[in-house]
């Protein structure tokens, strides 16, 4: 069986496992400590991150990028009777996604109401040009699930979050991005491919009293809609 060498809240490995979710693909997640990596993983992994693929042969693969293509390579893709030149496309939009999972984090973890709107600003960016690309829907490229969307998941469902704890809405400003949000949270694959305990992990790191967002939490928490939580790649 496919194992995947995970941190908890990396976006970059929910980006894997929701794609094996997606095409139902059985698997097995260890996770690690990244402040505690061990040997073995180290020796697997060439640059010390996750995710790590383990394929059925033994063999070791990295960087959430190649791991998708390499999934697409053995079980037909979402999408398997698409042309060479739209595959291209999807790969490019999907990259447009995981260049900016980092962005995202970083975001997520400002300390100030400045430091985040200023990095904010550099995310909606990205987001801007998804805007301008949606149309109908309910998906990016419209009625059928993509690996697009598998690739944007993983910052559609760690804003959906941000949004219900602490009531900052990353998307305000994008009508056509918080439907798709939705609908691909509708699918249940980011639930499916996170561990149980995700939540409660990722608002111990993002919406702790060391950020922005987590001290804002409590200003709306436990009156109103939000309510309080328990509780990078």
């Amino acid at each position: 069986m496919i194992k995947v060498i995970s941190f908890k809240i990396c976006p970059f490995v929910q980006r894997v496992t929701a794609l094996l979710e997606a095409k139902e693909m059985p698997y097995e997640v260890e996770y690690i400590h990244l402040n505690n990596k061990p040997d073995w993983f180290l020796k697997l992994s060439p640059t010390g991150q996750v995710p790590i693929l383990v394929a059925k042969n033994g063999t070791a693969l990295f960087e959430s990028d190649a791991i998708a293509e390499y999934l697409d390579d053995i079980q037909p893709g979402l999408e398997p009777y698409i042309s060479p030149e739209q595959r291209a496309l999807d790969r490019a939009w999907s990259y447009q996604a995981s260049k900016h999972y980092l962005v995202q984090c970083g975001t997520m973890r400002s300390s100030d109401k400045e430091t985040l709107q200023e990095k904010t600003e550099n995310l909606e960016k990205a987001f801007a040009k998804v805007e301008a690309k949606l149309e109908k829907g309910p998906y990016f490229k419209g009625e059928t699930l993509s690996n697009i969307d598998i690739a944007w998941l993983p910052l559609l469902y760690r804003a959906d979050i941000v949004e219900r704890h602490s009531g900052y809405d990353f998307f305000d400003p994008f009508p056509k991005v918080k439907a798709w949000q939705r609908e691909v949270l509708k699918t249940g694959l980011a639930k499916k491919s996170v561990s149980e305990d995700f939540v409660e992990a990722f608002s111990k790191f993002y919406l702790s009293d060391e950020t922005y967002l987590g001290r804002r939490l409590k200003d709306v928490s436990p009156v109103g809609k939000n309510k309080t939580i328990s509780g990078c790649c």
